[in-house]
């Protein structure tokens, strides 16, 4: 399976390229360019540095067969034409990189030196081997080490090719077995050249493809990631938070509390539970209507927040019932805390209920006990004293003690 997929995605991308090897798409090719760009950079520079030390080290080897007599003050003025070409070339590649995928930077020189090359055939007519070795060394220089796009190098090799060939038939005497030998080894260079730098291309490019493409797949897979965790986040969120008012349901509060209770029981530090009820919220539905109930549940709710401390842990416990757990509370905090909440919800004034209907509700608390290991008995006196209250005209904040067993006092 993965073989087959690979196959394809070669394919593919073996179509996206044209006869220059090059991708048939602009923008995809010109950022496969820029990619490119210091690697052709580095690439010319060192090209045209060694093509100027060639030709420099050329007329060291002239001087030494020809001395200086004629022509090698015409040779010597020849490659330092070429090294005067070259070695500027090489600096300004190295300075401005861009400069590598330049026309006429990259043409200037490969005319100067091939011209070069062809001028030493009239001049050294004597020399027909090493003119045929120079010959095939630039050809092979042009298709593995000028960073040139391949129609220039098809073009470069054949005025290489046509002008040894026109410079070898006016100056130098060569059987025909020869010429025919030289013009097939050129042609073979020629071939093997074409298809080398074509197959360097397609493989460089491919690689380049399956980069994108790995990196497409990276990002979708990053923001396939992403969606998930936030679609987890907000599962994560639904199913602890009640919908209605925004706070913790019932499930997620008893979980924090638990969490809060095993704390109190390792620190020996108190934790108090306060159950709170609006009062008469029945009749206040039934006269308005269930959407402004639940205007009233969320306004209690907020109200609730406001009073309480960053570790207080609220949760709606059902219907219009909240509780709330006071982490490092002792009862006399607890009720302070529960009448701020008391006086807070009394003060609100909702316009869809009006001012003859005033807002109320009734807490009760309780104290968790040194000896319990779960909230349940905490609630329920907690649940108890909120009743007392309810029996006692509502409005009003009561505490269960323990000790005398569910005593109320009311405040």
């Amino acid at each position: 399976m993965a073989a087959g997929t690979t196959d394809t995605a070669d394919t593919k991308t073996a179509s996206a390229l044209d006869w220059r090897a090059e991708f048939r798409d602009p923008a995809r090719e010109a950022l496969f360019r820029r990619t490119m760009q210091s690697h052709d950079a580095c690439q010319m520079r060192v090209a045209f540095s060694v093509v100027a030390a060639l030709f420099l080290a050329f007329s060291l080897n002239d001087y030494s067969l020809v001395g200086s007599d004629a022509p090698f003050p015409a040779l010597l003025v020849m490659h330092l034409t070429v090294a005067a070409v070259c070695l500027p070339a090489a600096w300004s590649v190295w300075n401005r990189p861009a400069l590598a995928h330049r026309l006429l930077p990259v043409n200037l020189v490969c005319l100067v030196g091939i011209s070069g090359l062809l001028l030493a055939i009239p001049l050294k007519p004597d020399s027909t081997g090493i003119h045929l070795a120079s010959m095939v060394v630039a050809s092979m220089v042009l298709y593995l080490f000028v960073p040139n796009r391949l129609p220039w190098l098809l073009g470069w090799n054949a005025y290489l090719f046509v002008g040894f060939v026109v410079a070898t038939w006016l100056w130098v005497t060569v059987p025909p077995g020869m010429m025919a030998t030289s013009l097939l080894l050129l042609g073979f260079v020629n071939l093997l050249g074409w298809l080398t730098v074509t197959r360097l291309s397609r493989l460089q490019r491919m690689q380049f493809a399956s980069l994108l493409e790995e990196r497409e797949a990276n990002r979708q897979l990053h923001a396939e990631i992403a969606e998930r965790t936030q679609l987890e986040e907000q599962l994560r969120q639904m199913a602890s938070t009640d919908e209605l008012t925004g706070i913790a349901n019932r499930r997620y509060f008893f979980e924090l509390a638990e969490r809060e209770l095993r704390r109190a029981r390792r620190d020996d530090s108190p934790l108090a539970i306060c159950m709170v009820d609006i009062d008469l919220f029945k009749n206040l539905n039934d006269r308005h209507g269930h959407a402004v109930g639940d205007r009233v549940l969320t306004a209690v709710a907020a109200c609730c927040q406001s009073v309480l401390r960053e570790t207080d842990i609220i949760g709606r416990y059902g219907g219009e019932e909240f509780v709330i757990a006071l982490p490092q509370a002792n009862l006399q905090t607890a009720t302070a805390i529960a009448e701020r909440l008391r006086e807070k919800v009394a003060r609100l004034s909702l316009p869809m209920v009006g001012d003859e209907e005033r807002l109320s509700v009734t807490v009760g608390i309780s104290l968790i006990e040194k000896d319990e290991v779960r909230l349940d008995d905490a609630l329920q006196r907690a649940d108890k004293a909120l009743y007392d209250g309810k029996a006692r005209g509502r409005n009003c904040v009561v505490v269960s003690r323990q000790d005398p067993p569910l005593s109320a006092v009311t405040f």
